[in-house]
């Protein structure tokens, strides 16, 4: 009995009509990070192990997919050996976009411009527990810029996310945080000893609540008077300005937090300055759980459709510090492909023609008929339309049912009247109007039908 052929746990087919959007979301995101003049950049999908162990933390390691040596060499190794991982797994599935960036930045250090600007756009890989919206292949859609502590280059990331969402047609709120005032908290309320465990906390405010928050803060060791310090700080309204300024007053000692208020205010002048029309909100509880965030981080998130963040990013100092290159400052941000495709979807907001590959197909008649289109068509394809012919004379019945499955707009039908004619009937498969069309016209008319 033959094997029912299945793909593995986590991993996804694409058809037709969903590669088509995706690559509209890609097409979308690249033409705007390309208007910024971020150069585009591949990395291996596999990375050594050395590369990408120690740097996602415990957690991360868990996850990360280990590819055993190739061919027939475990059968040259002895039992002691095999019991060794390092010696049958030396490489590993790249687990984000950001690590293999600071290892190539450092590998080609000397052929590089600096500020160095990328963009990425390749898959990752995580063995995950597979779940609704969690996959373990999944793409990512990266933007940095390396080697500048220029705060225009977060006004730059807001303005490609302002840009991005806008071509998608998709409302968006971008909460911003920076971990030196976050810092600045763990300093005024006491506990700047307990920086990582007050951030992995508090960035599932959103998530669990402030009664788990809370909980899980007292777990981590912080007393209730510190935790009575951080709650009114967490639920601070008011304009960002405001919020800056009730900061300023609260981590005045800490000198740590005040850069960090100052590099907000930085931006958000900038922001207004350059007539970004964005929602832009100071949210203190956005911690952003990556250990190399230094300064500003970022979070979008859809307006009109329930679901976890669409994109998010930050500043961080010495990424490439890992590698041994110490002092490289850069920022990036990343776009969840998966998850605006979902949001799109949910709201409707792909273009019609986005779904479809064909726009005008031929129907086939005879040998006359098929010697008469094949000019026409070759017209068309000159102007950029994608048409094609019916490959086989058939049923008029079986060739519109092929047509209507297909989602094609226009069927061109050449009968052996027509052909007498010198014309075409031209169907409109989502109205149903048909016209008659001059063969010599055919091209131009549908070239312009928009």
């Amino acid at each position: 009995m033959a094997q029912k052929p299945s793909i593995p746990k986590g991993t996804r087919d694409f058809s037709p009509l969903e590669m088509m959007r995706r690559q509209y979301i890609f097409d979308t995101i690249r033409k705007v990070f390309r208007t910024y003049g971020f150069a585009p950049l591949e990395t291996p999908s596999m990375e050594n192990l050395s590369t990408l162990l120690g740097k996602y933390g415990d957690e991360g390691d868990k996850l990360l997919f280990k590819i055993l040596n190739s061919g027939d060499y475990a059968a040259k190794l002895s039992p002691e050996e095999l019991t060794q991982a390092s010696k049958i797994c030396e490489k590993g599935l790249r687990y984000d976009l950001t690590v293999p960036f600071a290892r190539y930045v450092v590998q080609h250090n000397n052929e590089l411009t600096f500020p160095f600007k990328r963009y990425q756009i390749q898959p990752v890989w995580r063995a995950d527990r597979p779940q609704k919206g969690r996959y373990r292949e999944f793409y990512q859609c990266d933007v940095d810029v390396i080697g500048t502590h220029s705060l225009l280059c977060e006004v730059e990331l807001v303005e490609i996310v302002e840009r991005v969402f806008r071509a998608l047609g998709i409302r968006v709120q971008l909460k911003m945080n920076n971990r030196k005032i976050l810092f600045g908290i763990a300093e005024a309320i006491g506990h700047a000893d307990k920086m990582m465990d007050i951030t992995v906390a508090i960035d599932k405010l959103d998530k669990i609540g402030l009664d788990n928050v809370k909980a899980e803060l007292m777990e981590r060791g912080l007393d209730e008077e510190a935790i009575g310090k951080l709650q009114p700080i967490l639920e601070m309204s008011g304009t960002n300005d405001e919020k800056l300024s009730l900061l300023s007053n609260l981590l005045a000692a800490s000198e740590t937090g005040m850069k960090g208020i100052e590099e907000m205010r930085t931006i958000f002048g900038y922001v207004s300055a350059s007539g970004i029309e964005l929602d832009v909100e100071l949210d203190l509880s956005l911690a952003r759980g990556l250990n190399y965030y230094t300064g500003a981080i970022f979070e979008v998130k859809a307006l009109d459709f329930a679901i976890g963040s669409i994109s998010g990013g930050g500043r961080y100092d010495d990424l490439t510090g890992i590698f041994g290159l110490k002092g490289l400052s850069g920022v990036g941000i990343s776009f969840g492909a998966d998850r605006i495709y979902d949001v799109m979807c949910g709201l409707d907001l792909f273009p019609e023609e986005v779904n479809f590959s064909t726009r005008v197909i031929f129907t086939n008649l005879g040998k006359k008929e098929e010697a008469a289109a094949l000019p026409v068509l070759r017209q068309l394809r000159d102007k950029g339309v994608p048409a094609e012919i019916y490959p086989e004379a058939a049923k008029m019945k079986k060739q519109m049912e092929y047509a209507n499955r297909r989602s094609i707009p226009f069927v061109v039908i050449i009968g052996s009247q027509e052909l007498e004619a010198g014309v075409a009937t031209i169907k409109d498969m989502r109205s149903g109007d048909q016209q008659q069309v001059e063969l010599s016209k055919i091209a131009d008319l549908l070239a312009e039908i928009k």
